[in-house]
């Protein structure tokens, strides 16, 4: 951690009442994956979703007794002004659209940035690698530490959805692990449809995550890998006991934490809590 983002931590106040309620958001969740999770399975990571949420609301989370280390942001602005704030042992995922041309200092400005999770083309997937490897230049610590990327994959056909084509997928797959060397394939991602999310909290199999269950098998198979060498990331605040149990590996929780999220332009990056609250 920076001597900067220590003293912002340290100055950073934390409403008791909201870490509280935070906590227990956290503890139900993470006791519902644990539910849905066969017992023989590896755990799987929550990211709690903070976007539009102030940093004091990571902070406790991020602090005892959870400790909890995966956060998840949509707007790279923002981001960045969060992990100046907080500590530098919070692992940072980036699950917003990419614009191209903002893929190299989104990797190069955030030092723990550990994962990428909407990469969906080879030229993002190139300033990404750009951009890491800028960042080992400028900061020893980080050689050998590979910036950890998803391929997003449009696994409904939904045009309005970002996403490599479940066709395209193992090629976007086999150039990052062949082409960016500072860049470490972690797995494939998708966002399923909300009217098959519905679906599926009624136990029917949400069609979006057995494709991308089919998706990663065929790359691990045209790519001469083994399965548990690609995670799978699918899995939101509706549908995530779902997800889990199509072999989700990781899911991404929001509003069920955090609560409904304000309009964009009234977020606070950071709330002025008075001592003694």
């Amino acid at each position: 951690m920076t001597d900067t983002n220590d003293q912002q931590t340290a100055e950073m106040r934390v409403d008791p009442a909201r870490a509280k309620h935070l906590s227990s958001n956290i503890s139900s969740i993470l006791s519902r994956i644990q539910s849905a999770k066969p017992s023989s399975d590896p755990p799987v990571r929550l990211v709690a979703v903070s976007k539009l949420k102030p940093a004091n609301d990571i902070l406790a989370l991020h602090s005892a007794p959870h400790n909890h280390l995966h956060f998840g942001e949509n707007y790279q602005q923002e981001l960045l002004q969060k992990s100046l704030l907080l500590p530098r042992e919070i692992r940072w995922h980036f699950i917003g659209a990419l614009q191209t041309n903002k893929c190299k200092p989104l990797a190069e400005q955030i030092p723990n940035l550990w994962c990428v999770e909407s990469v969906d083309t080879g030229k993002k997937a190139d300033q990404l690698e750009k951009g890491r490897g800028a960042l080992c230049e400028n900061e020893k610590e980080y050689e050998g530490a590979p910036l950890r990327v998803f391929v997003q994959v449009n696994t409904s056909g939904e045009e309005e959805k970002s996403g490599v084509e479940p066709e395209g997928a193992a090629g976007l797959c086999r150039h990052i692990k062949e082409q960016c060397t500072h860049l470490k394939l972690q797995g494939v991602m998708t966002i399923g449809a909300i009217a098959r999310s519905k679906e599926a909290k009624d136990g029917v199999a949400n069609e979006d995550f057995v494709r991308l269950r089919e998706v990663r098998d065929q790359v691990v198979k045209e790519l001469g890998m083994q399965e548990g060498d690609l995670e799978l990331s699918m899995g939101m605040s509706e549908d995530f006991e779902s997800a889990i149990r199509c072999g989700s590996n990781e899911v991404r929780v929001g509003s069920t934490i955090f609560g409904e999220r304000p309009a964009k332009g009234d977020a606070k990056i950071k709330e002025t809590i008075e001592e003694g609250k």
